[in-house]
């Protein structure tokens, strides 16, 4: 390839796939443009001796390469018949299905090539979330998911040349309570401005990397967000696509709000709840947006413990939402490096997204009779961890209230984000902001349950 590669984490993930020899299909799901396609033809071109790359929106006339059947010999009987040149030599050959949201039915074959085993089987696509359930009944048993996010600070840090190491030497402060030096401070505060301005949209990412600076991302990162409203328009079939288009675009408004919980009045004039809920569902399922939700009790557990009908709405790439601000915001933080009154919904936005690209679903507490709220909560083995965003420091009265109360018996500990070091005070544990893609790794390595039932002795 042409441009320099960007190394992701699926790269691994793919290289443990083909050593495993009872492999099956693998479905890469994820929003569009963050990297799929890229990263299994990389992967590919170092691993098999031919690649069979079929893109069903640049070439929908491989659609028929189904006619006669669902067997493998069928369909690459077809398949050599559009394009002789297509060579398969078992063991050697991986067939790449693109797209797969334009053909779903091509899923069907999965099955078939599992039991056949000559040949290893990609499909990828983007909006799988929304045709989702005819993929897996035509697939069930017979494929493993991987789902792909825009680049993580992780990997933001090994775009700008950094190595494995420096993150494991992050992990080590977490794990320590040791303060970073403050020149590392300043170096990784930056940094991590620098990926909330840019996101991690691989094609504004390799922009800045390429040019030393911010010229022309704004212009890509506007492109990808007319990319998704064309997406919204093509694919959201017997649903009101103006409504669609109408939350994702109130999103930064919202956020911007002190009661960030999302409000469908606000939306148009006599909008309701039920008239909007599957706007956001196909939202959610395309990938474009993240919902937390509120919790009815701090608690475990946390799945079914939550109202449907009280959400925050998060971009699943903080540097889009940056995008979709006003002019003057988007001068105010790119030249001052302020936010002004975006600032603690963009922070809240980045830790919303670093905890979704670690696997956590998001939930939220706003108690109704008091001024008791708390940004996300995630869980340990044992008990419920509170996590909190400031965007400025301070104290954090709802941690502390919700890790003192005898109330919340489930509540031992709380996290805190901010722009300051690595702290420990009275059951918190302060982490600065470029910390947050670190935090189930963090929770591996470090007993919280047991340091906190050891405080308490």
């Amino acid at each position: 390839m042409a441009e320099t590669y960007l190394k992701r984490k699926i790269d691994g993930y793919l290289r443990i796939w083909r050593k495993d020899s009872d492999r099956k299909p693998l479905i890469v799901k994820g929003p569009r443009q963050v990297g799929k396609t890229e990263s299994i033809l990389h992967f590919a071109e170092g691993a098999y001796q031919s690649i069979i790359y079929i893109n069903f929106v640049e070439e929908p006339k491989y659609k028929l390469i189904t006619d006669n059947g669902y067997k493998p010999d069928d369909i690459i009987r077809n398949i050599s018949r559009m394009d002789p040149s297509k060579r398969f030599e078992p063991g050697e050959t991986l067939i790449f299905f693109d797209e797969l949201q334009e053909f779903p039915e091509i899923a069907t074959t999965l099955k078939f090539f599992k039991i056949d085993g000559r040949f290893d089987v990609i499909c990828s696509g983007s909006l799988l979330g929304i045709s989702y359930k005819r993929i897996e009944s035509n697939s069930v048993g017979y494929k493993v998911d991987y789902t792909m996010h825009s680049m993580d600070f992780e990997e933001f840090l090994w775009a700008k040349g950094y190595d494995s190491f420096a993150v494991e030497e992050m992990l080590q402060h977490m794990e320590a309570e040791v303060a970073f030096p403050e020149s590392v401070m300043k170096i990784y505060s930056d940094l991590f401005l620098d990926y909330c301005i840019l996101g991690g949209m691989p094609a504004v990412v390799r922009e800045y990397i390429r040019k030393g600076t911010f010229e022309g991302t704004l212009d890509i990162q506007r492109q990808l967000l007319e990319d998704y409203k064309e997406d919204v328009r093509k694919y959201a079939e017997g649903m009101d696509q103006a409504r669609i288009l109408n939350v994702f675009e109130q999103i930064p408004i919202q956020l911007a709000k002190d009661n960030k919980k999302f409000q469908i009045s606000k939306v148009a004039k006599g909008a309701r709840f039920k008239d909007y809920r599957g706007c956001i569902e196909w939202l959610r399922d395309a990938g474009m947006i993240n919902i937390c939700y509120c919790l009815n009790f701090p608690e475990l557990p946390l799945k079914g413990n939550y109202d449907d009908t009280k959400y925050k709405i998060y971009f699943f790439d903080t540097g889009l939402f940056v995008a979709m601000l006003d002019e003057e915001a988007q001068e105010d933080l790119r030249v001052n490096k302020n936010l002004g009154v975006y600032k603690g919904a963009l922070y809240e936005n980045i830790v919303g997204e670093a905890l979704r690209k670690c696997g956590y679903d998001l939930y939220y507490y706003k108690r109704e009779d008091s001024t008791l709220e708390e940004d996300f909560f995630v869980r340990t083995k044992q008990s419920l961890l509170p996590v909190e965003v400031k965007a400025k420091r301070g104290t954090a009265k709802s941690l502390r209230t919700l890790i003192g109360s005898e109330r919340y018996s489930d509540i031992n500990c709380g996290i805190k984000f901010t722009a300051g070091n690595i702290g420990y005070s009275d059951g918190v544990y302060t982490f600065p902001y470029f910390c947050a893609f670190l935090l189930r790794d963090y929770l591996k390595r470090v007993d919280l349950d047991k340091q906190s039932r050891e405080t308490c002795e």
